[in-house]
């Protein structure tokens, strides 16, 4: 992000120092720097009309002040207004300035809420004024989100100062605005920043009313012309086009003992139509747990490969970059295909010689983690790369990776479904497959919610499915113990298990372990020898036993929805009918609830996505798509989705009819961000 401010007025050094940490360098910065709420100045209440717990003003003259050190230190001001009702005002950290302030005599204004309090009725720190001859407010006062050393009256003075000095051109025609119902954006400003005193706070933040409609379309239409603009820029772009003769795809099919779903198929159609394109692929593949998605990119992997380029594969964990590197070894080797394996913990000679084999060409497919985008990782002649979970990737890192090819072929997969409003929002400037099956023979998982009261019942669970012939996974949310969130750790549920279940063989696996430890105990679980993997949410993604059929979850209501989604999708990955326990601690909060009412009746991804996104806003899903900055600061996708229609609807007519609107609207509203837009 640039560090050049550009302001038509003064500014010290010392307040830009203070805005630059508030994403603010211009002047429209600054206008669009919305109040987080509204404080009501602009009439006075009776003490004695005032209702407990809503925030009021009152006019009073204070008639004592005194400091008292019981409970402890703090000072009481009595005030009496005209109607001869009395109210007591509690500093508990005040200083001199509030005691000359507040002496007895003054005539002041108090704002605040008024609540029963151990000597009568009181307001506890209320907001102080006693300039009263300069009459009461004319709007409603906005109270900013701002950082230490920057007040709310410097704040406010910026902004009004910004507002005068902001140019009087909308970017939008009169006639679209008319059409859209739609009011001028500076209006719109001006109204949001000084609101009239007719609205509450709530009316204001509730985003209905026509300024909010405005910015939030604004910032929509943004973003669709961007995404659309980062599509037509990839389209007009050269990629060479990956078109194989079949040969090592017809031979990894050949080796499968699988067929493909239809769903497979299809997808693997999309995406061998777009590589063989002489523009670069920016292709999303999305599925369901357990959908089969790592073997269509395997397919795509193929494709480049036959045409005589190097693919690279990059996951989020060591341990799922591991357990691709190991399937793509069962798959590809016995084919001759050089494997190259790159991860950060890796022995520097080991890297080297890794390094070595991918600039000279040797190794056809690397698989890693993020050190596969080192600057000092060097490609032969590298066209496709395979990004898993893309979602948790930052653009900056999925730059890097695109960086080492000529405008190399993009395919990302994610196994978090992603709801239809956030695809057409956020992914606008992708093409998304979808595996929408799943392969037969998976067995539909039983969903259980045990209280964690109840342990011992799901204890003997453990060892009937074991005594079976089964495996058991048992996830835990911590490694150490947390005074503060005081949860079941990993290593203290080793020890429990093996005194409750000694006839069985318990592993533990977790984050912290080294590479090869780790690598150990997958392998020992995935040849039967351990019974009972412990383990923390490291095995989310990526991990596959089909001879696991029961999956436990500690603290199930600590986590988030598509977690225990990923965490439940480990079992029912062969044929014996396959559970997943929900341990819970009470008491429960709503979200928690909620999260747990949706998980036990649902087994579809998209489904769950589409829950998720209305517990929790469409956040989380997007990893740092903006390097740490929200794409969307004022619309939000459930709740304004008919904007989004319209702005969607917009932007193609706009960019094939008016681009110097676009160019003004993209200008005012992406000036720093436009970078990672195309990623």
């Amino acid at each position: 992000m640039s560090d050049q401010f550009h302001f038509p007025f003064a500014v010290s050094a010392n307040t830009l120092s203070k805005l630059a940490k508030l994403n603010i360098r211009n002047i429209w910065d600054l206008a669009l720097h919305l109040p987080l709420r509204y404080e009501d100045e602009t009439h006075i209440t009776p003490i004695a009309d005032a209702q407990i717990g809503i925030p009021v003003q009152i006019e009073a003259t204070v008639i004592q002040q005194q400091i008292q050190f019981r409970p402890r230190r703090q000072l009481v001001v009595q005030v009496k207004d005209v109607s001869g009702h009395v109210l007591h005002l509690r500093f508990i950290h005040f200083y001199p300035t509030q005691q000359k302030q507040l002496a007895e005599g003054n005539v002041i204004r108090a704002l605040g809420e008024i609540r029963h309090g151990f000597f009568g009725d009181e307001m506890v720190h209320p907001k102080i004024r006693t300039d009263i001859e300069k009459g009461l407010s004319e709007s409603l006062t906005p109270v900013y989100p701002t950082v230490n050393g920057l007040n709310q009256p410097t704040l406010r003075r910026l902004i009004e100062t910004a507002l005068k000095n902001l140019p009087a051109d909308d970017t939008l025609p009169e006639t679209l605005l008319s059409q859209l119902q739609l009011p001028p954006l500076l209006e719109s400003l001006h109204f949001l920043h000084s609101p009239p005193p007719q609205y509450t706070p709530r009316d204001l933040h509730e985003g209905t009313l026509p300024a909010w409609q405005r910015l939030k379309f604004d910032e929509l239409l943004a973003q669709q012309l961007s995404m659309r603009l980062a599509r037509q820029q990839r389209l007009n772009g050269h990629a060479s086009a990956l078109i194989g003769d079949g040969h090592i795809i017809q031979s990894l099919l050949a080796n499968l003992g699988f067929e493909l779903t239809l769903a497979q198929q299809r997808a693997f159609n999309e995406i061998k139509q777009d590589m063989a394109q002489s523009h670069p692929m920016h292709r999303l593949l999305q599925g369901d747990v357990g959908s089969g998605k790592t073997i269509v990119c395997a397919l795509a992997a193929a494709v480049a490969l036959e045409a005589g380029f190097q693919v690279a594969v990059m996951a989020p964990t060591e341990i799922l970059a591991e357990q691709h590197y190991l399937k793509f070894q069962q798959w590809f080797a016995p084919l001759g295909i050089q494997i190259a394996w790159l991860s950060g913990s890796m022995r520097k000679k080991a890297k080297d010689e890794t390094k070595a084999l991918l600039a000279n060409g040797t190794a056809q497919l690397a698989i890693g983690t993020h050190a596969l985008f080192q600057e000092d990782v060097q490609f032969n002649q590298l066209g496709l790369v395979i990004v898993d979970e893309q979602h948790r990737f930052g653009v900056a890192q999925r730059l890097a990776l695109k960086n080492k090819g000529e405008d190399v072929h993009q395919l990302m997969m994610s196994a978090t479904p992603i709801p239809r409003t956030l695809a057409m929002s956020f992914f606008a400037d992708l093409d998304v497959s979808v595996i929408d099956e799943l392969p037969p023979g998976r067995t539909p998982i039983v969903t259980r919610l045990v209280n964690s009261s109840r342990r011992q019942e799901v204890e003997k669970l453990v060892r009937h499915t074991c005594a079976q012939g089964r495996q058991v996974y048992w996830v835990c949310p911590l490694i150490e113990e947390s005074e503060v969130l005081q949860l079941q750790t990993a290593v203290d549920t080793v020890a429990q298990l093996q005194e409750s279940l000694p006839e069985l063989k318990i592993g533990l696996i977790h984050g912290r372990m080294k590479p090869a430890e780790k690598a150990a105990v997958m392998s020992s679980f995935v040849q039967g020898e351990i019974q009972v993997l412990v383990a923390t949410t490291v095995i989310e993604v990526g991990v596959d036993v089909p001879n696991a059929s029961l999956m436990v979850i500690e603290h199930a209501e600590r986590m988030g929805l598509a977690q225990l989604h990923q965490l439940r999708g480990r079992v029912g990955r062969g044929a014996a009918a396959s559970r997943c326990v929900l341990l819970f601690s009470e008491p429960l909060g709503d979200i928690a609830k909620a999260r747990l009412k949706v998980i036990y009746e649902n087994t579809d991804g998209f489904e769950i996505a589409r829950q998720d996104l209305h517990i929790r806003g469409p956040g989380e899903f997007l990893g740092a798509r903006q390097s740490g900055v929200p794409m969307l600061r004022f619309a939000n996708l459930e709740e304004d989705l008919p904007l989004l229609e319209k702005a969607r609807d917009l932007a193609p007519i706009l960019i094939a009819q008016q681009p110097e609107v676009v160019k003004k609207h993209l200008e005012r509203w992406l000036s720093q961000r436009a970078a990672y837009l195309g990623v």
